[in-house]
């Protein structure tokens, strides 16, 4: 693939490509190497756009999307794996995504919550980590219910199994492992959002975006991201979005 020595200036002033990695999100880095990098279709998504522009990549790890996202404008990162949302778009360019992640809502099986609209109503604890995608798109459009935030995707969770929230939101594949492991609980079909992992940039880098944009749509189409996401044990847990 051509890339013009604008793109490479735009990504990578410093002539290594540095690459903001959320480890929070157990479905996108799954793994350790040897040396204690992190393994997964986001490091992986990392390195191929550090390989085609013939640039080193160095993986800038965040323990938070949120303290990712922030970090924008401090010269820490040149891309930012992290989920495309509305308020992020805000100081954030965004690819298209290269993998998407559906998010539901997990109830006890007694409990009259039937659809997603019946979730948002006055008296409704709902359980989230904070700052996640999802977070904010329950925020955005959610009025009734009261959203506790958590500090990651298993402290919410753990609410949920104490007691102390009605609903939990999270990512599909997380809730189909609770749901074998305790009885009880039902799934609201179907997902309340679609979490869309996208590689993000600074405002300002048009041809950086569209660079990445044809990177991630060859990938797709030649099958790269399949076969990454089946080395990683995440097929079928990970949707790959066509468009």
């Amino acid at each position: 693939m051509f890339v013009s020595d604008v793109v490479k200036q735009q990504l990578a002033p410093t002539g290594v490509l540095r690459a903001g990695i959320n480890l929070s999100n157990f479905l996108l880095v799954s793994g350790t190497a040897a040396d204690g990098s992190p393994q997964g279709i986001s490091p992986d998504i990392a390195n191929l756009v550090a390989s085609t522009l013939g640039l080193p990549c160095e993986l800038v790890c965040f323990d938070r999307p949120g303290k990712l996202a922030d970090a924008v404008n401090q010269d820490i990162w040149d891309i930012g794996n992290i989920a495309f949302e509305a308020e992020r778009a805000q100081t954030l360019d965004f690819s298209h995504p290269y993998v998407v992640i559906e998010a539901n809502f997990l109830v006890r099986h007694d409990d009259d919550f039937l659809t997603n609209q019946d979730v948002d109503r006055a008296g409704t604890k709902i359980a989230v980590s904070e700052r996640s995608a999802y977070d904010l798109w329950l925020t955005d459009h959610f009025s009734q219910a009261q959203i506790i935030r958590a500090s990651s995707i298993q402290a919410a969770h753990d609410l949920f199994f104490e007691k102390k929230v009605d609903v939990l939101a999270s990512l599909k594949p997380k809730l189909l492992e609770d749901m074998a492991d305790h009885s009880g609980l039902r799934m609201i079909d179907p997902p309340f959002t679609a979490v869309k992992q996208s590689i993000g940039v600074a405002k300002g880098k048009a041809d950086s975006i569209a660079f990445i944009n044809a990177l991630i749509a060859q990938s797709i189409e030649k099958g790269w991201i399949a076969a990454q996401l089946e080395i990683h044990g995440m097929t079928g847990k990970l949707g790959i979005d066509p468009n």
